[in-house]
């Protein structure tokens, strides 16, 4: 029996009811037909098959729990280059449901074609999947330019093979190099990238608007968004860097529970009030939601052009000793930091403006630093069980 079979069917059973209980009036039809139009709208969402690349990732794994909490039937594609097996089990252990999973490379061209012919239902791609160390690009640029640029490539010609209509893009405020001025709005000008890390995902933007534009049945959103912390509240999922850090917030956790000796903070020259980096950090869970919330905006045709942008952040910038000091006040802790020098490719201050995420897609973040911080030392904790 098809979906729209058992809905249509579940409809005119609430009509029964509704009518039996109400006297007819003008009103009353008028009361349930909007009530039968939004309940349609989402049945017809709940059960769509997405796929998501990256997704045993820090970020991709929060969103397929948020996508399965919200109904959505999700399919994981993870190399398990920076992740675990562990990760399937904690979204299981938080959603009751096992997601379908395939250990594949994207960069392998061949094993990504045979995927989506094996997968003619998919409804939508969020992508993830990709390389995303700062540093690490300074030193290893053409791994960047493989793992971000090509597997990019590979999963948008497929989308236009099997006409997959629904894309959604991990980018990243590092598109905007050092702003002009803050905070961000998405009209800020996109500046040469300061490192090779921002320059794909300038270059993946470029990709997919011309994309979109040559196959306008391709319809996408790049979400660029700031700095994630923090961890699921069940502690069942959180961040899992391979080797060091290369974000601040696994390196505080690390060194406060003794696996770092000391925690670095990189340069205490800068032309802010402590001297110290400013960026916009934003709960993790809060920037899954927003990759659902763009998704339901493609499925529902609510975009108004193939190819929008949105900045997800929370509006509020704090620096690196904002961040200690707020670790260390909420942990009830102390931590033991030093100053060194600053990193090549770091900005001095970010942070956004989230207005064009609030009105068009009605979304802005609801958790607190504080919340973050707390919720990052509980995982930590856990790790070490």
């Amino acid at each position: 029996m098809s979906h729209t079979l058992i809905l249509s069917l579940f409809l005119h059973f609430i009509k029964s009811v509704f009518m039996l209980k109400l006297p007819y009036s003008f009103l009353n039809v008028v009361i349930f037909n909007y009530f039968c139009y939004h309940l349609k709208k989402q049945l017809l969402l709940m059960g769509a098959k997405i796929l998501v690349t990256g997704g045993l990732g820090f970020i991709g794994s929060h969103t397929v729990v948020e996508l399965q909490q919200k109904g959505y039937d999700v399919v994981i594609i993870d190399n398990l280059s920076n992740s675990t097996l562990d990760v399937l089990d904690g979204i299981t252990k938080i959603t009751g449901i096992r997601p379908e999973f395939h250990q594949i490379d994207l960069r392998d061209k061949p094993k990504v074609i045979q995927f989506f012919k094996s997968h003619p239902d998919l409804q939508g791609v969020i992508h993830f999947a990709a390389s995303k160390a700062v540093g690490e690009s300074l030193e290893k640029p053409l791994l960047y330019y493989e793992n971000n640029i090509n597997t990019l490539v590979y999963i948008l010609q497929q989308m236009q093979a099997h006409q997959i209509p629904n894309f959604i893009f991990s980018s990243s405020c590092t598109v905007y190099g050092e702003p002009d001025k803050l905070p961000i709005t998405e009209d800020e000008p996109v500046k040469p990238a300061l490192s090779p890390y921002g320059n794909t995902k300038q270059i993946g933007e470029e990709i997919i608007r011309d994309t979109t534009r040559a196959y306008p049945e391709i319809k996408a959103i790049a979400l660029r968004y700031f700095n994630p912390i923090g961890a699921h509240p069940s502690a069942h999922i959180g961040e899992l860097p391979n080797g060091v850090p290369q974000n601040l917030i696994p390196f505080v956790t690390q060194t406060a529970i003794g696996i770092r000796e000391q925690l670095s903070v990189f340069g205490d020259d800068y032309p802010t009030e402590d001297g110290t980096a400013i960026r916009d950090y934003i709960h993790v869970v809060d920037l899954a939601q927003s990759h659902v919330v763009a998704m339901e905006r493609l499925l529902q045709n609510k975009n108004k052009s193939n190819y929008e942008v949105f900045n997800i952040g929370t509006g509020r910038g704090s620096s690196v000793m904002e961040i200690i000091k707020a670790f260390e006040k909420v942990n009830k802790l102390k931590l033991n930091y030093k100053i060194v020098d600053r990193r090549p490719g770091d900005v001095t201050a970010v942070w956004a403006d989230t207005g064009l995420a609030a009105k068009e897609l009605g979304w802005q973040s609801k958790l607190t630093m504080e919340d973050a911080l707390r919720d990052a030392w509980k995982w930590q904790q856990k790790l070490e069980k």
